[in-house]
């Protein structure tokens, strides 16, 4: 009985010990905006299940999409660099689909044929989420004007309807209001398909540049 006596601090210790030494509950590294962490139906847990530095991953594509709750109205705020628009990346972080590796690039992004049309989420759904991210932005432009924007785009591997990889994007300085849609990131997520499939730079690399700064994406690569 002495022996047990004694080990049982030692065994509390011990455990304190291993506590302290464990991460925070829900500690995931990244903070995700108010509501985008409860995706419905694009399985995405809270939190994201991303963790410092990476890129959240999404349910990938769907048979049927359902419209996805979307972060506060007034918590998203826009960047802007040179007067082209980022979005907030507490709000719209990025988020790639688990459908497209590096490994079956020939099969998926780069395929012949297309790959993009057969995964899009219907009109349906993104007119719907579109007006509510609107108001998370607080953008009160012509939404003719803006566009529901993949941050990373499908066709660089993008997932098509979480909300952490969805803003409404302003049209880009300059534009004539009333004229539709119109703005440089098209080109740009163009160039670095290309890129991506031609073999010059990997789709980590590429989906991390677009994620970061849609702006200087084809210069960080070497591409601009």
């Amino acid at each position: 009985m002495r022996s047990a006596y004694r080990a049982a601090p030692l065994v509390l210790l011990t455990s304190v010990v291993l506590a302290g030494c464990s991460p925070a509950s829900g500690d995931t590294g990244s903070a995700d905006p108010k509501g985008a962490s409860r995706a419905g139906s694009s399985g995405t847990a809270a939190g994201g299940g991303s963790s410092a530095g990476s890129i959240p991953v999404g349910a990938g594509p769907r048979t049927r999409y359902t419209v996805q709750e979307q972060p506060a109205a007034g918590s998203c705020h826009y960047r802007y660099k040179k007067g082209e628009p980022l979005p907030d990346p507490k709000c719209t972080p990025g988020a790639t689909s688990p459908a497209v590796t590096q490994a079956n690039l020939s099969s998926t992004i780069c395929r012949e044929g297309g790959y993009t049309k057969g995964i899009r989420p219907p009109v349906s759904v993104t007119s719907k989420e579109k007006r509510l991210n609107a108001a998370s932005y607080g953008y009160e432009g012509s939404l003719s004007d803006a566009e529901y924007d993949h941050l990373i785009s499908l066709q660089l591997g993008g997932d098509p309807n979480d909300p952490r990889n969805l803003w409404v994007q302003p049209p880009d300085p300059g534009h004539k209001p009333g004229t539709g849609v119109n703005n440089l990131k098209d080109p740009v997520e163009t160039k670095l398909h290309t890129a991506v499939c031609d073999g010059r730079v990997t789709l980590t690399a590429t989906q991390r540049a677009i994620a970061t700064d849609w702006t200087t994406a084809l210069e960080s690569l070497g591409l601009g």
